[in-house]
């Protein structure tokens, strides 16, 4: 067999799942194929165009198992998108002219890389897509096997990606502290923004976390730290629509009764209106490389507050956001499970010449398999017929059309 050389990136944004995803591939190599080379592309698909990489020595093999203790990414992120050259050129990442799938496979080659894993989110592995295609396309002999990261959950056709257990429970731990801030003014609103573009998943996990969290708690009779102050009024996601004064008149009579409303909303949840109307009056909204709305030059969660504090009359009103601080998380125990599982896979697919995604694949009924690259698209939404949001949501006792 021809000596292989392994390459690994990690790319788009962070999760709690990276550094672990990197040891846990580190680790599986030298378990198994131990005269393998490994090197590491810095700052994702930005270091393989640069040429900027980390060779992987004896010394880092033998102590890969700390990498589990962290969040982040141990060699680096950016957001690239190979096949817009336009803004590759501009970003100084290639020359005028070239092109940056060219570049790319030219540096992998030049670097004798015979397998490449890109750990990241739809747009990681859509672009690792069209590098496989391009490589395929042009007789060079590389498989690529990337492993599916996001907070939001929300690549098809995968059934849960790395890091999203994770930041629903740290996301929940961050709101635990905050929802105390209902006792510091009267008619208190406050808002827990938490990731999600176009996906709910993690808003209405991170609400389960919540409330699995806090529903046992043992309160005194008599004083305002009790179950209605720890409670969540309402949960807002891009797949709900809703009536803003009816939900308002629900909600104020919450604010009324109790002197505080906590909500928990979406970073994605009424994005396109709200884009709609800043568009309509004349705004530029800046996008990134890929096409997307600059999501934290939107903020939602101001929106939420801008209207309903007035609607409620809320004395107090304020917007947290978990985002940072859950998905920069080290991997919980159901996350680490998960990413030997994947990584495991990824490693055995990679030295067998498949190409593809590891993830559970929804069509072929949760198998764990290497799925084709053409077959993954980001932007699932969220199931509102999930049998523990229906839970949730009877819960709280807000009410939602989940044909919506």
């Amino acid at each position: 067999m021809a000596k292989q050389k392994v390459a690994m990136l990690t790319a788009g944004g962070l999760a709690p799942c990276l550094s672990s995803a990197v040891g846990g591939l580190i680790e599986r190599y030298t378990d198994i194929a131990p005269d393998v080379e490994l090197i590491a592309y810095k700052s994702g698909y930005r270091g393989l165009l640069m040429d900027y990489k980390i060779e992987i020595t004896k010394e880092m093999r033998e102590k890969a198992h700390v990498l589990h203790r962290y969040g982040g990414s141990p060699i680096g992120n950016s957001r690239v998108k190979l096949t817009n050259a336009a803004d590759c050129i501009k970003r100084g990442l290639v020359k005028e002219g070239e092109n940056p799938l060219r570049v790319a496979a030219e540096r992998l080659a030049e670097d004798g890389v015979t397998i490449l894993h890109t750990i990241g989110g739809d747009d990681t592995n859509t672009t690792a897509a069209d590098l496989a295609a391009y490589l395929g396309a042009n007789g060079y002999n590389l498989t690529v096997v990337g492993l599916p990261k996001t907070v939001d959950n929300d690549v098809v056709p995968i059934r849960q990606s790395l890091g999203a257990w994770t930041a629903a429970e740290v996301g929940a731990r961050f709101f635990d502290h905050v929802s105390n801030e209902q006792s510091a003014a009267p008619r208190s609103l406050v808002i827990h923004e938490v990731m999600g573009r176009h996906c709910g998943w993690l808003t209405a996990a991170t609400a389960r976390a919540y409330i699995q969290r806090t529903r046992h708690n043992e309160y005194i009779d008599g004083f305002m730290m009790n179950t209605e102050m720890k409670n969540i009024d309402g949960i807002y996601l891009p797949e709900t629509h809703f009536d803003l004064d009816a939900e308002a008149e629900r909600l104020k009579e919450i604010m009324d009764r109790c002197g505080f409303v906590t909500l928990f909303v979406s970073e994605g949840a009424c994005l396109e209106e709200i884009v709609a109307d800043r568009e309509a009056a004349g705004e530029d909204i800046k996008r990134d490389a890929f096409g997307h709305v600059k999501i934290d030059t939107i903020n939602v969660g101001n929106w939420f507050q801008k209207h309903f504090a007035k609607l409620l009359d809320a004395e107090r009103s304020m917007v947290q956001k978990s985002g940072y601080y859950a998905r920069s998380a080290p991997a919980n125990y159901e996350d680490l499970r998960l990413i030997q599982s994947m990584v495991d896979l990824a490693v055995e697919s990679g030295l067998n010449k498949v190409s593809g995604v590891t993830g559970h694949d929804e069509d072929q009924n949760g198998k764990l398999r290497a799925i084709e690259f053409s077959r993954i698209q980001g932007g699932k939404a969220f199931d509102l017929n999930t049998p523990w949001f229906g839970e949730v949501m009877d819960f709280i006792g807000q009410k939602y059309d989940p044909a919506n």
